[in-house]
This record gives C-alpha cells, sequence and structure tokens, in this order.
C-alpha cells in the first residue's frame, strides 16, 4: 500500500448516506482520507478555497439542495483546476436524462444506491478497485 494514499470528496445531503459510505469504507479496509461536503455549493467551497487537499475521485450525489450533481458536474468541469477530478455518480436517480447529463460531463461510472446494505459495501468495494489503480 502506498504511503500516499487517493484523497476523495463525498458530496452527499443524506447524512444515513454518508454513514453508509464510512461503514462500507470500514468493512472493505479502505483506508483513504475522505471528505465530506452536504451539497454542491458546499463542495465547491471547498475545493476552490483549497479548504481540503485536492482529492483524486469524487462522490456524488444526484438529487440535493442548493446545488443538484449535474449542476455541481457542470461547475467542476469549468474550473480549469478541477476539471481533471474523476467523479463516480451513486444516486437512487433512474433518470435517463440524469445519466445521459453526467456523461456528457466526462464522470467515470454512475453507480445506482443499492437497497440493501451487503450490496452496497460491494459497490464501494467496486469502486476501491478503481482508486488502487488511481494510487499506482
Amino acid at each position: 500500500m502506498n504511503d500516499k494514499l487517493v484523497n476523495i470528496l463525498l458530496v452527499e445531503d443524506d447524512e444515513v448516506d454518508v454513514m453508509n459510505v464510512k461503514r462500507a469504507f470500514t468493512k472493505n479496509n479502505i483506508k483513504n482520507p475522505l471528505f465530506i461536503a452536504g451539497n454542491g455549493v458546499e463542495a465547491l467551497e471547498m475545493l476552490e478555497d483549497k479548504i481540503i487537499p485536492l482529492p483524486k475521485i469524487i462522490i456524488l450525489d444526484i438529487n440535493m439542495p442548493k446545488m443538484n450533481g449535474i449542476e455541481f458536474l457542470k461547475e467542476l468541469r469549468a474550473n480549469e483546476r478541477l476539471k481533471n477530478i474523476s467523479v463516480f455518480v451513486m444516486t437512487t436517480s433512474n433518470e435517463d436524462s440524469d445519466k445521459i447529463n453526467a456523461y456528457n460531463l466526462n464522470i467515470a461510472g454512475y453507480i445506482l444506491k443499492p437497497l440493501s446494505f451487503e450490496k452496497f459495501i460491494a459497490s464501494v468495494a467496486t469502486l476501491n478497485n478503481f482508486w488502487q489503480l488511481c494510487e499506482m
């Protein structure tokens, strides 16, 4: 394992989902630093004001107050310093328009939030395989 782990930003407004991500990290023995933003506006402030170290990966919800995930992605991709960050959408939205808009904004993957915690753990394990590749 590398000494320098990939920083991950979770942009999620649902506290239960935040807790589930943290629990899934623990279950999968994922030690990456995880930073949390409650919505797109907060995430952009954290990134633009350099409040957190620049993440290599963002896990993004679509349905959030203040600024939804698609609006956040547009702002992220328009920012020269932030535009190349890998983004995985993890959402309950199964809307074709959300998927198309997200992929048009160059996301790395679109994951529907599983209904069971066991499936959620498996989804995070799959993401972890990608993160380990990013660390190399």
